[in-house]
């Protein structure tokens, strides 16, 4: 077996570069090219029009597209997509599982954002811990004392998802075995269970669904 390095790209003149990134837009037939869509495509790689032009937007400028990232995107949404793509995967996410079919943004949106990929998950348990519910006392189940609303937020949704491991707690299924998780109320909220932390478990959809028939 021969051992190759890979082709050295320092030279190549600024017109192929673009004439390149230009080339994947046609391809994918769009205005515009994201990273992860030129890396997929493209002949070079990012870090290459990143070290040539300052930046992978001024790249884009040069070749006469759209810029691909939005600057509005909130950081509650970019936590609110890991959550989704753990949900997802039944772990925690990694870099390279930011990818279009799983994720709204790419793990360069959250690069740029928070410094690095370990300081974006850092960021993330920090706003997660920081929207902690602390426990409702104990009270009687009746409608009169009820105290949260039905819908349960993203934070909780991380805390619950993060402390079930991404598992169902009744048939141990993840979505790595096909199951589609859901967060659910371990007392019923028409039963009077409150939306807090400790009546909150992660369910697969079948069991979801079941555990909704027996209680009819």
């Amino acid at each position: 077996m021969k051992f190759e390095l890979e082709t050295h790209h320092r030279n190549i003149p600024d017109e192929e570069l673009i004439e390149d990134l230009i080339r994947v837009a046609k391809e994918i037939d769009q205005d515009k090219v994201t990273i992860d869509q030129y890396n997929e495509r493209g002949k070079f790689h990012n870090t290459t029009f990143n070290r040539r032009f300052g930046s992978w937007f001024k790249s884009l400028e040069k070749a006469g597209l759209s810029k691909t990232r939005n600057l509005n995107i909130s950081n509650e949404e970019l936590f609110e997509n890991l959550i989704e793509v753990w949900m997802s995967l039944g772990r925690q996410p990694k870099y390279n599982d930011l990818t279009k079919d799983k994720s709204k943004f790419s793990s360069g949106t959250y690069e740029k954002r928070f410094g690095g990929w370990r300081k974006s998950l850092e960021a993330f348990v920090a706003w997660v811990n920081d929207g902690a519910v602390p426990e409702l006392p104990v009270t009687s189940p009746s409608m009169s004392t009820r105290r949260t609303p039905r819908n349960i937020n993203w934070r909780l949704r991380a805390m619950v998802l993060m402390k079930d491991g991404a598992t169902c707690k009744l048939c141990g299924a993840t979505p790595r075995d096909g199951a589609k998780l859901h967060v659910d109320h371990i007392t019923p909220w028409a039963e009077g269970g409150e939306t807090v932390f400790e009546n909150l478990q992660i369910l697969c959809e079948k069991c979801n669904i079941g555990k909704s028939n027996v209680q009819v």
